[in-house]
């Protein structure tokens, strides 16, 4: 057994810390006695230092194996700040000139380096697999080992080759290190490295110092992270973007309103890369732009908040990249942008893989979807998916469990669900589950006979929303699992069974209805609603729209007031800087707004909020300006498309960001080019008689019929024919 007194003597020696985190005295203890070692323990828990401390203290050079070679240079100086000499740790990838390898080979070869990093593309290389056969070596790290596993966030297949790779250099013990990881991806990674029978260490989940927040993405998104981060001037923050270009233009708009600010992905140049990550780390600026590569390893505890301008493909992406957050044990706060329509751009992006890596991906995208929509305490759903217990019902530290939402009590309901699926002669589903108990027989279902199945139907008068409610619930609440070996299919727990025949309770939370335009607990402009004004200007709008013959949503639709409601705007200016007010409708509708505004403002005795106005970046508004343009030109749409090098979803998105602003454009000569004269009529009928417009409500009615282009398309013609 390894001595502890002289691991805390080493402890001290080489990092200057009297005591150790958690439990990585005992993963330090077996790797020091030769065993294989899998650690699961959350970001900023300590983990580096499981690997670090064994290597300083063994014979022998430890090869740490990680996956971004950007990062390494972050990781080796990490170790040589808590050592005097330099050669203590190296990396060995393709940014090395020939000379420099071979000087990293020689002090690896001297005894002199501990730490040598390495990406597992490197690794495979035959001359360094020759060299590596002829060094000491103490064992093996695998950082962020959940790359080895399909069903991981960040899936390299390199990872697959390491264990072949390291057993043709001898017999090693291992130690495998990830910070997130289901109970799923950790069998995976134990079997792919054939590390079964080693010793684990899980740590808990729970960041308690999180606060985690998931608002409604809006059109003016941007203006909204704007108005946040000057909220909280000179903290530091990472902001997620899925595509290089949405970093870039994000990033040029946080400069122009005086937010110190740098981009970082994958398709800049190496040395660009690494001086903004380095003007970050060092506090030459404020806030980092970034796509998902950066953060890994990077060690700055004093991160404030982490925003996420995109739903992330998974949870255990969003878990890892939150954990950036607060890892000095101060507050951070994960604020997520989510829309429904992000789903389906990220369903595209999927297209290119092979039909395994599309079902797990859209398992993987669906689990983070319903914890976006979900009004459950976020920290308990959270720790569900990763198979930790969480009792609480609210944690007072995420948006759900300060904004509580209606409570339905589902006890009957529940307890026919599980009854319903434990009595199924194997596992289904979710959606096929929901089409069960609300009688629906879908040709799967009736292939597979399981509409003769006792409670077939059984919660036919429940809306089926609230049946999707009740499935997600009981899976957190721990009364069904989701078995992910089998793609998600339901199973009853043994808590299940037992509530099945018991007589507790059950309480049903109505979610989150999160539509392209509104939803959620927080306003569009990330302030506090004041909800007696937005019952006002709701009023007003409906007499506005009467007396002009319109429905009330194209006067004003609902985040518009929202945002008035939230900011006071009191003149035309002001009311131009409000999401979905352009200069038509200020003009047209702007002056009776404002005055009850500002009437409503001094009867109250309100302090406005300051710095109402948002920069937007010149080249968006050019590119509104060439779309009119073109439009005004009778070019057809797709050569528009072209031309501005967009994706028809994204053109589809600036057409109706100007029409819900107040500027006519007339796109009939290409809808009638594409669609039947009736075909337009149906759904313009259906917009026409429509309350509040909504746009999914349209698709899902709409959609057996019709393409959801052909639909926003004549939606975009509707708003502008008649309410602009």
């Amino acid at each position: 057994m390894a001595d502890s007194a002289a691991i805390r003597q080493a402890l001290k020696q080489h990092f200057g810390f009297e005591t150790f985190k958690g439990n990585q005295l005992e993963v330090i203890s077996s790797l020091l006695d030769g065993d294989d070692v899998f650690v699961l323990m959350p970001t900023g828990g300590g983990k580096s230092l499981c690997y670090q401390l064994p290597a300083l203290m063994l014979e022998g050079t430890a090869i740490v194996v990680s996956p971004l070679i950007a990062l390494m240079k972050n990781q080796v100086d990490a170790v040589r700040h808590f050592e005097s000499a330099d050669n203590v740790a190296h990396f060995l990838n393709s940014t090395l000139t020939r000379s420099q390898a071979e000087r990293v080979r020689e002090d690896v070869r001297s005894g002199r380096t501990k730490l040598l990093y390495v990406a597992p593309e490197s690794l495979s290389k035959i001359d360094n697999v020759d060299f590596l056969k002829s060094v000491e070596i103490s064992f093996f790290a695998i950082d962020e080992a959940h790359c080895i596993s399909e069903w991981g966030h960040d899936f390299r297949p390199e990872y697959r080759k390491i264990r072949p790779l390291m057993s043709s250099l001898g017999e090693f013990p291992i130690i495998a290190l990830t910070a997130t990881a289901t109970p799923k991806v950790q069998r995976d990674i134990q079997k792919n490295l054939g590390i079964l029978d080693a010793k684990i260490f899980k740590s808990s989940f729970n960041r308690t110092n999180l606060y985690y927040e998931v608002r409604p993405k809006t059109k003016d998104v941007d203006k909204e992270i704007i108005r946040y981060l000057k909220s909280h001037p000179g903290e530091s923050a990472i902001v997620y973007c899925l595509s290089r270009k949405k970093v870039e233009e994000l990033y040029e708009t946080l400069s122009i309103n005086d937010i110190r600010a740098l981009p970082y992905h994958a398709g800049m140049d190496t040395a660009t890369r690494s001086a903004n990550q380095d003007a970050f780390l060092q506090e030459k600026v404020d806030v980092i732009v970034a796509t998902i590569a950066f953060g890994m390893g990077i060690d700055k505890p004093d991160v404030r908040h982490v925003i996420h301008y995109d739903i992330p493909k998974s949870l255990e992406g969003y878990y890892q990249e939150t954990g950036r957050a607060g890892r000095d044990g101060g507050v951070g706060r994960c604020i997520t942008f989510y829309a429904r329509r992000d789903l389906a751009k990220l369903d595209k992006l999927m297209q290119s893989k092979s039909a395994t890596e599309q079902e797990i991906s859209r398992q993987l995208l669906l689990e983070t979807a319903d914890y976006a929509e979900s009004s459950v305490c976020r920290r308990r759903v959270l720790l569900n998916y990763f198979g930790e217990p969480y009792e609480p019902e609210n944690c007072g530290a995420c948006d759900n469990c300060l904004n509580p939402r209606k409570r339905i009590d589902a006890t009957e309901e529940a307890r026919d669900a599980l009854t319903l699926i434990s009595g199924l002669d194997r596992g289904y589903r979710i959606d096929y589950v929901v089409n069960l108990l609300i009688g629906r027989a879908t040709d799967e279902i009736r292939n597979d006979g399981t509409d003769a199945t006792e409670g077939f139907g059984i919660l036919a008068d429940m809306e089926e929303r609230l049946v999707g409610m009740l499935l997600r619930q009981l899976i957190v609440a721990g009364y069904m699992r989701k078995d992910l070996d089998n793609y998600g299919v339901l199973r009853v727990t043994p808590a299940g069974k037992q509530f099945i025949e018991g007589d507790a309770g059950f309480t049903l939370v109505e979610d989150i209805d999160y539509t392209d335009t509104a939803g959620g607990n927080q306003t569009p402009t990330g302030g506090a609603l004041d909800p007696q004004l937005f019952a006002m200007l709701k009023g007003l709008r409906k007499d506005v729209a009467r007396k002009a013959g319109v429905p009330p949503y194209l006067v004003f639709m609902d985040p518009s007031l929202e945002a008035m409601a939230t900011t006071y705007p009191v003149t035309i200016d002001e009311m131009l800087t409000v999401p979905g007010v352009g200069a038509g409708k200020a003009t047209r509708y702007g002056k009776v707004f404002a005055d009850l505004i500002a009437k409503y403002v001094d009867e109250n005795e309100i302090i406005r909020p300051e710095d109402l106005k948002v920069k937007l970046i010149a080249n968006k508004s050019n590119r509104k300006v060439a779309i009119i343009q073109a439009i005004d030109r009778k070019i057809d749409l797709d050569e528009v498309c072209e031309g501005l090098g967009l994706e028809f979803d994204e053109f589809l998105e600036e057409l109706e960001a100007i029409v819900e602003a107040g500027t006519k454009i007339d796109i009939s000569y290409f809808v009638e080019n594409v669609m039947d004269e009736d075909q337009v009529d149906e759904i313009e009928q259906w917009f026409r008689e429509s309350e509040d417009g909504n746009l999914e409500d349209a698709i899902q009615e709409l959609g057996q019929i019709y393409d959801e282009e052909d639909i926003r398309l004549v939606r975009v013609k509707f708003i502008s024919d008649v309410g602009n």
